[in-house]
């Protein structure tokens, strides 16, 4: 196909196809579910504990077991109905908010000297998040090939973007804004713990509303092959294509050690307690800001898709995130703070759509579920590995320090994959179509 033919194709909206919108409402749905839990849960340990180290152990509860299961997630995805995968994840999603709903309202753990127990047990329920969702990632993006044509999957993953962006906007400012309504019709005493139990139960309801959409959602799924290769096997050659193909590489790593080391947004509860001393709206509106920024560029590159010099775009965005990064760690007062967020978030909202775009056209269909998984390794457990990361240098130097260090770093990634990785600089798009 030349390049006009592909430019003609991409112009059609995939917003008219039904199946597409189900998708999105799902993807909505699971995302808005787990950060509303993310947000409670790390204002509930805060309150709790006062130490931002805890706050970094939520992120490796959650990466352990989604780093030891996507691998068999994405085999799962690529060998059974996906849909019908889907829809029994979303309702294992709606099973942790569940647990610290006992737990915020004092169900469990309620006696005195208990406090350690009733943390442990948040710890392990979000252990459990950890392996249900790597199975949503490799759900959406085997369906997203069922459902589009390939033509389109540069402009749909930039309203794909924006869905995920959205749903990042709206989960932290909701679970921020749910707990501080309950704060001020509760009229607790100061110092008291605010109950995030009203947060926790949004997040059910969000986790069944995407089970729902999986439920309505129509299309053909690839027939399921009867002839099964051993699953270690199978997983091997889905990590061999991966390793084999500079381009899907070379992003999935610039990405991963981004977010690594520029995880800053981890530390937002003690960032709005001990710096800018403001109260759970300012952090519902700190961790919405960078996906207020990542919408307004996924809009226009919904409409205004990359297709040239798309990889001289990608390192150009990391970069700017990583400036901002260290903008974010050096600023004290709450407007800039959330100046700097929103950059970040708009510099991330570019590389996520290149990336997304460059994993749908590069993939084949066949692998699309065992290749999302380690897609969401690289990605989606270095957010959790970052948090570790970030709440453990903010005990060791402090918050600023820590942040800060952290954006330099992400920019010596740049500088490093731009000088060493060539099929990264040189990318563009319409070449594999």
């Amino acid at each position: 196909m030349s390049a006009n033919d592909v430019d003609a194709a991409a112009s059609v909206a995939p917003l008219r196809n039904r199946s597409f919108v189900a998708l999105m409402s799902y993807r909505l749905l699971t995302i808005l579910s787990y950060q509303i839990v993310a947000v409670a849960a790390g204002w509930h340990v805060y309150e709790l504990t006062g130490d931002p180290w805890k706050l970094g152990l939520l992120g490796l509860a959650e990466v352990i077991p989604f780093f030891c299961v996507a691998p068999f997630a994405g085999y799962l995805v690529d060998h059974l109905p996906k849909r019908r995968l889907g829809i029994v994840a979303c309702i294992g999603l709606a099973l942790t908010p569940l647990i610290l709903i006992a737990v915020a309202l004092g169900w469990v753990f309620a006696a005195p000297g208990e406090g350690g127990a009733k943390l442990w047990l948040m710890y392990a329920a979000i252990m459990f998040t950890g392996g249900v969702r790597s199975f949503l990632g490799p759900v959406h993006n085997t369906l997203f090939a069922c459902i589009l044509p390939r033509e389109q999957f540069t402009r749909a993953s930039g309203i794909g973007s924006v869905v995920f962006q959205s749903a990042l906007v709206l989960g932290p400012a909701i679970g921020g804004g749910v707990i501080g309504l309950v704060a001020r019709l509760g009229d607790f005493p100061e110092g008291a713990t605010v109950p995030a139990g009203p947060a926790y139960a949004l997040g059910v309801v969000c986790a069944l509303g995407a089970a729902l959409a999986l439920a309505v959602l129509r299309t053909t799924e690839p027939a399921l092959s009867h002839e099964r290769q051993p699953i270690f096997a199978s997983i091997g050659e889905g990590l061999r294509f991966v390793l084999r193909t500079p381009v899907m590489l070379g992003a999935m790593a610039l990405d991963m050690f981004a977010v690594l080391f520029g995880g800053a947004v981890s530390l937002a509860p003690a960032f709005i307690k001990d710096v800018l001393h403001a109260g759970p709206e300012a952090l519902g509106l700190l961790r919405s800001a960078p996906a207020v920024g990542a919408v307004l560029v996924g809009l226009w590159l919904a409409r205004h898709p990359i297709q040239r010099h798309a990889g001289r775009f990608l390192l150009g965005a990391v970069a700017g995130f990583g400036a901002c990064i260290i903008g974010f760690g050096l600023s004290e007062t709450l407007w800039l703070s959330v100046a700097f967020m929103f950059l970040s978030g708009a510099f991330d909202g570019i590389s996520v759509v290149l990336r997304s775009t460059i994993l749908q056209l590069a993939t084949p269909d066949h692998m699309r579920g065992r290749v999302s998984s380690i897609n969401s390794i690289f990605i989606s457990s270095s957010n959790e590995l970052g948090a570790f990361y970030a709440g453990s240098m903010a005990r060791l130097l402090g918050l600023a320090h820590a942040v800060v260090l952290g954006g330099c770093v992400t920019l010596a990634v740049v500088a490093f994959t731009a000088l060493k990785s060539p099929t990264v600089r040189r990318l563009d798009l319409r070449d594999l179509h």
